[in-house]
């Protein structure tokens, strides 16, 4: 089998002058640290900093892109070992899971998960056989070998793959126990959390009484009234902040925002508590939340996520056995001008908030969102995510949004991953796409290489710090 090695040109533009300006780019940036600052690595494994059990649970396990695609051939998540709701798992042995994994390798092939994994195994882990069927095992013992290694501990891993900061996504009623024992071991991996909310501002979540509850639990108010709830969402995004957050993040079908009166609040509230809202209360009152979170923003200064348009849990075979996040979510188009006119109209041009929107519907990009950002000052676009942070997907990003919205109204880029492996070839395929996009702007004459070298720093570490005050 011939060595399996990634070209170092890889994702350049084939024409020699616009390659040779993207080499030049990248080669400038590709060594900067790196900020991840929106996530859902779990915390646990940098407190616990133990080897990773073996290789099925580093690259199947947590990165539903992977299963997502086997699924889609048949394969059962079963026999991934894939975890059920409460933890439960079918116990297959991992290498028949790797074994599964390998000889389906090829399904990969142009696809933003095999560029990842494919950096993953040669760049990160030093493989130089392509995985597949045949070799599945031996590369099963190589990877095995390595992660008893010092080096592949995950504190380790974390230096080693220059990051500078990630930050994970926590729910509300959250301790943060593992980001205080962090905190407190004097290792100096800079993890933080992010406040999400929606477990208990999405009145249609089936366990929204009982994730209440878990609020409750948490705070030192009694929660049976719409008021009292606020006074706990404030209070709990202080302890967040005091713990190192500075954003938000908040996943919601629609970016529809409306204020609610007071009185209208507290009757869906009240009758949320009783069991007895309707899905127009649930519209109505994640629109009014959303309105809530940009006001407490505007006073605490933690910058607002609105990721909209993800149809959540679509296939309900899947959601009913294996719970929340197992790959089965599909965008939808979404509308973006009038949902969110109350919310920039109230905070759109207020200096002390942030607000970052992202969409699954790339027809927006040019139509609306560029618009919006190229105008309010407070909104910021944020990066092609999940179905579209690839290759192909990031460059239509970029040729859509900046000739309205510029380059200075982005944020850089966001990973989104739980694989924590995938962190540094997820960056290092954005490094190159933004590479190759000014390489272009450059061999046409529209920007110089100078100018071109400040933007790629930019928009590979600065506008990323600022925008998450980091």
């Amino acid at each position: 089998m011939s060595e399996f090695k990634l070209h170092e040109d890889r994702f350049f533009d084939t024409d020699p002058t616009v390659r040779r300006y993207a080499r030049e780019l990248y080669n400038e940036i590709k060594d900067l640290p790196i900020v991840s600052p929106h996530g859902h690595v779990d915390p646990a494994i940098f407190v616990e900093n133990k080897p990773f059990p073996n290789p099925a649970e580093l690259f199947i396990s947590p990165d539903h892109y992977v299963y997502r695609m086997l699924y889609s051939q048949g394969i059962d998540l079963e026999d991934l070992d894939i975890p059920q709701r409460g933890g439960v798992r079918s116990g297959k042995d991992p290498r028949e899971v790797w074994q599964i994994f390998a000889d389906n390798y090829f399904l990969f092939n142009g696809t933003p998960s095999g560029v990842w994994l494919n950096h993953e195994f040669n760049i990160v882990f030093g493989i130089k056989e392509k995985l597949s069927g045949e070799n599945a095992q031996n590369i099963y013992d190589e990877i095995s070998e390595k992660l008893q290694q010092p080096e592949f501990l995950p504190r380790n891993m974390f230096k080693n793959f220059n990051l500078e900061v990630l930050s994970t996504t926590d729910a509300a009623a959250d301790t943060l126990e593992h980001h205080k024992i962090i905190k407190e071991s004097g290792w100096d991996g800079r993890i933080v959390p992010c406040f999400r909310p929606d477990a208990v501002t999405d009145l249609s979540n089936p366990d929204w009484r009982k994730n209440i509850e878990e609020l409750q639990k948490v705070s030192s108010v009694e929660i049976t009234t719409y008021q009292n709830f606020i006074k706990v969402l404030e209070e709990r995004r202080a302890f967040f902040k005091s713990m190192g957050a500075t954003s938000t993040d908040h996943g919601v079908l629609s970016p529809y925002t409306t204020k609610l009166s007071e009185k209208d609040a507290e009757d869906i509230f009240s009758r949320a508590l009783r069991g007895e809202s309707t899905e127009k209360d649930a519209v109505l009152f994640t629109a009014n939340m959303l309105m809530e979170m940009a006001r407490m923003s505007c006073d605490d200064g933690l910058t607002m996520q609105i990721h909209a348009g993800s149809n959540r849990n679509h296939n309900k075979v899947i959601f009913d056995k294996y719970g929340l996040d197992k790959g089965c979510d599909i965008p939808q188009s979404t509308e973006y001008t009038n949902n969110l006119k109350e919310l920039l109209n109230t905070y759109g041009n207020n200096k002390n908030f942030t607000v970052i929107v992202f969409t699954l519907d790339e027809t927006n990009y040019t139509r609306e969102l560029a618009p919006l950002a190229g105008h309010y000052p407070a909104m910021k676009l944020g990066p092609a995510w999940w179905f579209h942070d690839s290759l192909e997907g990031m460059n239509r990003y970029r040729h859509s949004v900046t000739e309205t919205a510029g380059f200075y109204n982005t944020v850089g880029f966001n990973d989104d991953t739980r694989a924590f492996v995938s962190i540094p070839a997820r960056h290092d395929v954005a490094r190159r796409v933004d590479a190759n996009f000014l390489a272009g702007l450059v061999a046409r004459h529209m920007i110089s290489m100078a100018e071109a070298s400040v933007i790629i720093k930019d928009l590979t570490y600065n506008l990323v710090k600022k925008a998450y005050n980091l």
